[in-house]
């Protein structure tokens, strides 16, 4: 199965939400998609809503469904919360710091940075978009890539918004993973709690 590449629009309203950033078919079309999408729709089932809860996240951080039970798996083993662990190892992802710290405009252009070696992790080159950052670990441009225009165009509107947990140099293209976040910093609309009942059946 290879990663999502249709419509981001359909996946948006499908999930009436932003999943993709800002989307100009979901406040046209605030209903789902489809002939029956403004059609009466019957209650979901319990399962449903745990589904389409775990399906939402897997496309908000843009995983394969093995690598994203994989990475469940992994947050039960540590102990705790399990939903807020699970959210903080999805954080903590390299991909999705890159576009955090403002770097790439999205989630999708941070994992082609990274792919194609633009990104260093404590000094070295890391093209593994899931490699699991560490608190302390540093996260810059690559010297040679500082210029690249989809870099340097994603800073200039870089969202003043700072996350907490990490911090940023400008000058130096330069952030640094301070700490892992804690549920109430992480803004995005998961209801974790399902995703643990569906992987807990």
């Amino acid at each position: 199965m290879a990663r999502y590449t249709g419509p981001k629009s359909k996946i948006s309203r499908k999930f009436n939400e932003e999943i993709f950033g800002p989307s100009k078919a979901l406040k046209k079309k605030s209903y789902p998609p489809g002939q029956h999408g403004r059609g009466r729709r019957k209650k979901q089932s319990e399962y449903a809503l745990q589904l389409t809860e775990k399906q939402k996240a897997k496309f908000i951080y843009g995983m394969l469904e093995k690598q994203f039970a994989n990475l469940f798996e992994k947050a039960a083993r540590k102990g705790g919360v399990t939903g807020e662990q699970f959210l903080t190892l999805l954080e903590s992802r390299l991909d999705n710091t890159v576009y955090r710290l403002g770097i790439a405009p999205t989630r999708r252009a941070a994992r082609q940075l990274v792919l194609h070696k633009h990104i260093t992790v404590n000094g070295e080159i890391v093209n593994i978009p899931s490699y699991s950052l560490k608190v302390g670990d540093t996260v810059a441009v690559r010297e040679k890539s500082k210029s690249l225009e989809a870099i340097t165009t994603s800073l200039s509107v870089r969202n003043a918004r700072a996350f907490s947990w990490l911090e940023w140099d400008g000058a130096e293209m330069v952030g640094k993973f301070v700490s892992a976040p804690q549920r109430d910093q992480i803004p995005e609309k998961i209801q974790e709690q399902l995703i643990v009942e569906f992987y807990s059946k």
